[in-house]
């Protein structure tokens, strides 16, 4: 006998002849179970092998998402570039700008539309600017050591889009009609990848923005609903243009980190994220998920974490600040790449998910006297994160507290170094042990005034409410 996988997890078995004076009853029992042992272990084997080869400057990136309707007073490219020194400054490293094509007006949402319903791949939004400008934003940023990185939405397209005279690209109905992706979705119609043509349309606009433009990579979004080998076979044929470029699936799926991404979305993160802190879940639920996650994904997968970005509510309206400040320290210190959204840096709540998204609530930076902490801490928590390689990619080491329902403590090490990062994701105070061995730490927290900062002895920590710590061990 002999075995074959045909869905994951289910073993099916096919006769070959059997060797007189063989008993399979007697004799080949124990072989059969081993081999039935093994065959069920293959799913965790394959999902156990390697990511994605990635760079270091993407393991040590922070990443900076920008919606252009929102970004600046104009509300274009130029406003964009005006605040190059600023995003230099706050410590960021790669630009992510939303989709710069021209919006669907054909079934659009809101005043303005969605700007993931796009007419025209080729072309840029008027209203952004002209494909000059975008050079010299991307030379700009360049000068500045900034990589850019624009959104591409090859999911679907607007319903007035120049692809339209395409037909056979789109998926259709039983009775040949168009049709959208998601049955919410409706202003937009979904492309149909079983068509060759399509792909090589798509691969070679991938190619067209990447030579002509000088970009750094594309952020791809719903790119689990497209397929995995369109992703591979237009990643193998971008390195051969540029070779060392991010891509960014807006995807939980680990299949997309083998070959053709080098992060995903945290997605089931961000969700028990906002299960702790809003709803009030076990803080354990994060740790659950954080090994769930490991289990699932190929080894040294990296996934981008972010607690704020322009589908959700705002970060700051679902935990409040000190909250908001929590969640922050937990995206930057875990493994992964932290994403920052325009605006959160400063405390800014304006809107920019749906229905937001359809139309233009500029981020109101003024709010920063209000909240002169944010800009701070930001500042100074991407600050710590860049000059240390055991909060950029680091072995995370869980260790337990005497609140473990409400209180968030781990290791980083790498390259010599260690930090201990303690969060408290509750309005609780917290005084107790952590377990750990005694030694001599250094606080290295953002916010806190450099004179004030102390060696403390582990394991005695002491948190206020939704309090956090990140502390260097002193070797």
């Amino acid at each position: 006998m002999h075995l074959s996988l045909r869905n994951r997890g289910q073993i099916t078995y096919n006769a070959l002849p059997v060797p007189r004076g063989f008993s399979v009853k007697r004799t080949a029992r124990p072989f059969v179970l081993l081999l039935v042992s093994l065959a069920l272990l293959l799913p965790v084997f394959a999902e156990q092998s390697a990511g994605h080869p990635v760079p270091d400057w993407i393991k040590s990136a922070v990443i900076y998402e920008i919606n252009p309707r929102t970004f600046s007073a104009t509300g274009d490219f130029r406003g964009i570039e005006q605040r190059l020194d600023y995003l230099k400054d706050l410590g960021v490293t790669i630009l992510w700008i939303m989709p710069i094509h021209p919006v669907g007006q054909v079934k659009k949402k809101g005043s303005l539309g969605s700007a993931y319903a796009v007419q025209d791949y080729y072309a840029i939004n008027p209203a952004y600017g002209t494909k000059d400008e975008l050079k010299r934003l991307v030379t700009e940023a360049h000068r500045r050591g900034l990589k850019v990185i624009i959104d591409i939405v090859a999911n679907h397209t607007a319903w007035d889009s120049v692809l339209m005279k395409h037909p056979q690209f789109y998926k259709k109905d039983a009775q040949g009609n168009i049709i959208s992706p998601d049955p919410d979705w409706t202003d937009v119609a979904g492309l149909d990848y079983r068509n060759p043509q399509l792909r090589v349309y798509m691969t070679d606009m991938l190619k067209y923005w990447l030579k002509d433009f000088d970009l750094d990579g594309f952020r791809c979004d719903v790119a689990g609903d497209v397929p995995t080998d369109f992703w591979e076979n237009a990643r193998a044929e971008l390195t051969q243009i540029k070779p060392d470029i991010i891509m960014i699936a807006e995807a939980n799926k680990p299949e997309l980190l083998t070959k053709a991404f080098d992060l995903d979305y945290a997605w089931p993160f961000h969700t028990t994220l906002t299960n702790v802190l809003e709803n009030g879940a076990a803080a354990q639920a994060i740790t659950s998920n954080w090994k769930d996650e490991r289990e699932r994904f190929p080894k040294g997968a990296l996934e981008m974490r972010f607690s704020d970005d322009h589908d959700e509510k705002r970060a700051i309206v679902r935990f409040g600040e000190r909250g908001a400040l929590a969640a922050s320290t937990l995206v930057f210190t875990l493994d992964g790449v932290p994403l920052l959204y325009n605006g959160m840096e400063v405390g800014d709540t304006a809107e920019s998910s749906a229905p937001a998204l359809f139309e233009k609530l500029p981020v109101f930076w003024q709010i920063s006297e209000r909240r002169p902490n944010f800009l701070p801490f930001y500042k100074q928590l991407i600050a710590i994160r860049r000059a240390h390689p055991a909060l950029q990619q680091g072995e995370t080491e869980w260790v337990g507290n005497g609140a473990p329902d409400r209180v968030l403590t781990y290791f980083r090490r790498s390259a010599g170094e260690e930090y201990f990062v303690a969060i408290n994701v509750s309005n609780r105070p917290y005084a107790g042990v952590a377990g750990v061995a005694n030694g001599e730490y250094v606080d290295e927290t953002p916010g806190e005034d450099e004179s004030a900062r102390k060696k403390i002895t582990l394991p005695a920590l002491v948190l206020n409410a939704w309090d956090f710590r990140i502390y260097r061990k002193v070797h």
